[in-house]
């Protein structure tokens, strides 16, 4: 009988003298697995990315039975989503429009956000968190993160208020919710408007309320690596009446057939509409529409897959000291958007674009959430400097998002984990 060493890279060979009847593989690990970048086997055979929607023949046939009716827009399932939607969080007004950042521009609208205004918020965000503050001739101003958290630092807001502060856009990064009833107090005791960019956040819940019905304003976004997807799709939820009629004229062109918001000719008839402000043609598609609320029916099994890989995240990296994982806050029962290692680079001899490129030969193709907003070109030349906010410029050099969406099997799980552990043992000093 033989004996024969083999390494755990060694594939071939070990194929070759399994084939073998009278021979006894004794697998020992010669050395560490090595890269695929640098001519080693990759973890898994087909790629991976960092998220994916899940449609299934439900959420076709949705879409199908509305392009077979008599309204494809404006029609019934705009309704019936908002009706949905807050019935869900416990809102009492949703308006759907066509985007995320048109929410958020439509949300600034209705807290009358203008000219000479500033609005606070995160620069770790996407850019229309602050660009929906442009949008409305105000100024965005950045105050730090939470370098634990990773979410906006109450204390960096009350730092940055002025005469001239007249909202906060508050971003629930990766899912997990902002410190609300800091910010709510801050908001009242400086008569302030509250909005909620929970664009990552949907089915999250803030001691036991779900993300939805606690801001002035939320604003949700239906994105295809969101939670739930129309492929694009935004909404905004209030509980202030007020705010409400202002979000539906901002989203319509600023036109309402509503009698009671009307200033001009007496009503004439059913053609009758009048415009009393200028809005925008923020609208959602009914099919659209069908689509977000049959994805929002599954919303329940979405967030329970998400927080299942979570935790395996979570267990799997607490005991890699290169490796650092987003802390969160006890009020926040979270349903995650984006999972985020950040890199001890001190502890690597890689650079992050190394890490990325090593992962990806691995067939796991990371991200990186986000660029501070205030380093693009566009913000610099307005003035924006870098260094404004040390804790998110620190927390940017070493972040990598790596694969979380609720299709994800238990092996695509293992081999992101591999993936990662691989690449560190590989890069560790």
């Amino acid at each position: 009988m033989l004996y024969i060493e083999v390494g755990m890279n060694d594939v071939p060979l070990r194929e070759m003298f399994c084939n073998c009847e009278k021979t006894v593989i004794k697998t020992r690990r010669i050395k560490m697995e090595k890269l695929a970048i640098k001519g080693g086997y990759p973890v898994r055979g087909g790629k991976i990315f960092y998220g994916r929607q899940w449609i299934d023949e439900d959420d076709i046939q949705a879409v199908a039975t509305v392009l077979r009716s008599d309204y494809i827009t404006c029609g019934p399932k705009v309704d019936e989503l908002e009706r949905t939607l807050c019935e869900f969080t416990g809102a009492k007004y949703a308006v759907a429009v066509n985007s995320g950042t048109s929410a958020l521009h439509c949300a600034c609208i209705a807290a009358g956000v203008g000219s000479g205004d500033e609005v606070i918020t995160t620069p770790i965000t996407f850019a229309a968190s602050a660009n929906s503050v442009l949008y409305c001739g105000a100024k965005p101003v950045f105050a730090d993160i939470n370098p634990e958290f990773y979410n906006i630092d109450p204390e960096s807001i009350r730092a940055h208020i002025t005469e001239h502060t007249k909202a906060i856009v508050a971003v629930d990064f990766t899912g997990q919710a902002v410190q609300i009833d800091e910010i709510r107090t801050i908001c009242k005791e400086y008569n302030l408007t509250f909005i909620e960019d929970a664009a990552h956040s949907i089915a999250t819940k803030y001691k036991g309320q779900q993300v939805g019905s606690l801001a002035d304003m939320t604003c949700f976004s239906f994105h295809p690596v969101k939670t739930v997807t129309g492929g694009e799709g935004g909404a905004i939820l209030t509980n202030d009446e007020e705010f409400y009629k202002k979000l539906v004229l901002a989203h319509t062109h600023g036109i309402t057939h509503d009698e009671s918001m009307m200033e001009g000719a007496p009503h004439e008839g059913p053609w009758c509409y009048e415009q009393v402000s200028l809005g925008y043609n923020y609208r959602l598609t009914d099919f659209q529409a069908a689509l977000i609320t049959s994805q929002l029916g599954k919303i329940e099994i979405f967030a329970s897959r998400r927080k299942e890989i979570v935790k395996r995240y979570d267990e799997a990296f607490s005991s890699v000291p290169e490796i650092f994982i987003q802390k969160e806050i006890s009020e926040s029962d979270t349903c995650r958007h984006l999972y985020i290692i950040q890199l001890n680079l001190n502890q690597l001899t890689c650079t992050r674009r190394e890490f990325f490129d090593a992962m990806s030969a691995e067939n796991v193709q990371c991200q990186i959430h986000y660029i501070p907003v205030y380093w693009f070109p566009f913000y610099q030349h307005m003035g924006y400097k870098k260094g404004i906010c040390p804790n998110a410029e620190e927390m940017y050099k070493g972040i990598m998002s790596i694969p979380l969406y609720p299709r994800m099997s238990d092996q695509d799980v293992e081999d992101v984990i591999h993936a990662v552990k691989k690449v560190v043992a590989n890069y560790r000093r």
